[in-house]
């Protein structure tokens, strides 16, 4: 997938220079190759230089993507209602992965409220300080009276807790290790460095862990496609388990793109998942400017509910982010909104909010939600 990308700044090339120094001086390091998970993660995480650890927009309409919470306030009360039963039951905390702006955690503490169904605490797990600092302004910009419920970790809880956690738009930035399947065998794909100092693909033979994983998600690799490019990832069960060890009772919200495990890995998806974001512009060049641009990968949902079991919850099938909706009051919350809208403008924004979370081609498909619970 080829887009014209804008052209970064001066300032932005030279931070996206700096992180690359780094990456080569690992890959050198490495005796010349970098497996493509480490590579991701030094992209999006490496401290003071990473796409989520440096201090640029990331979100909305002057960042790089839009999530849901930032299309507006639908979302966020229908996810309210999913877990106010939840907070009634336990008398306990929300805990959200990843917050982003802040949006989502305004909008569920302002609507929880109206529910009559608040957290005891609103915990935020950020490890960025300027994300952190975004948060705050958000919150109290949007429920100042709301912000003393509120406080930020830098790790899930030590102690157990009780209630819900919330985690949109997390799991697919983990990152993956990449491979190909090709007529004689199985490979690692990893990164390189060319004459010019450009980073580029490289395919290396299949280490064990690869090989196991692999066999274990694909167990009839022979009907698929060759060449067959994809991805997996090894970190997200010991992750849910790290994330989830001190919940004791409660249940658990991921809302992701992604796949069935059956259709992850199938003909469909022969050049794999990997997807890049910058300004707005998709494409699926990971290799480039990194620090600038965000790095994704599809979740095998799958993958995540034996994860979850395995940490001792309860999964449900997942659902589309669609049914979702209309299972926690979409019907109800968009009447209320459009009845007290100002004027056709508002109603009219109303409206397109609801149709990009819902309409197949948009996120409603696209997205699926998967609830564990435990306790």
């Amino acid at each position: 997938m080829r887009v014209d990308l804008p052209e970064p700044s001066p300032d932005e090339r030279a931070h996206s220079e700096r992180l690359a120094e780094l990456i080569r001086a690992e890959i050198s390091t490495a005796g010349g190759v970098l497996d493509f998970s480490r590579f991701m993660e030094l992209a999006l995480y490496a401290p003071g230089l990473g796409y989520y650890s440096a201090g640029a927009a990331k979100f909305g309409a002057t960042g790089d993507f839009v999530t849901a919470p930032e299309l507006g306030f639908v979302f966020a009360r229908c996810l309210a209602r999913a877990i106010a039963p939840t907070l009634r039951e336990t008398r306990g905390d929300v805990l959200e992965l990843g917050p982003g702006s802040g949006a989502l955690a305004a909008e569920l503490l302002a609507e929880l409220e109206r529910l009559d169904a608040l957290p005891v605490r609103y915990l935020l797990l950020e490890r960025s300080a300027d994300l952190r600092a975004r948060q705050r302004e958000w919150i109290l910009r949007h429920c100042p009276h709301l912000q003393n419920r509120c406080a930020w970790l830098d790790a899930p809880p030590v102690e157990p807790w009780r209630g819900a956690l919330i985690a949109n738009e997390v799991i697919d930035a983990l990152p993956v290790r990449a491979f190909v399947l090709r007529d004689d065998d199985l490979f690692a794909r990893a990164v390189g460095v060319d004459e010019s100092g450009r980073f580029g693909w490289r395919e290396i033979p299949a280490d064990a862990a690869l090989r196991t994983g692999i066999s274990r998600i694909i167990p009839d690799a022979s009907a698929l496609p060759r060449p067959f490019v994809s991805e997996y990832c090894p970190m997200l069960a010991p992750w849910l388990a790290e994330i989830a060890r001190n919940l004791q009772h409660g249940a658990a919200w991921f809302i992701d793109y992604g796949y069935p495990r059956a259709e992850f890995y199938s003909p469909r998806h022969v050049n794999g998942t990997l997807r890049c974001h910058f300004r707005h512009r998709a494409h699926d060049d990971p290799l480039i400017l990194p620090g600038l641009q965000d790095i994704t990968a599809h979740v095998d949902f799958d993958a995540l509910v034996e994860a979850g079991r395995a940490t001792g919850f309860d999964a449900a099938e997942p659902q589309s982010q669609a049914g979702f909706l209309m299972r926690n009051g979409l019907e109800e919350v968009f009447a209320a909104a459009y009845a007290g809208a100002a004027d056709e403008v508002a109603r009219y924004a109303l409206a397109q909010q609801v149709k990009r979370l819902t309409l197949p081609g948009q996120m409603g498909e696209a997205f699926k939600v998967a609830q564990l619970r435990i306790g």
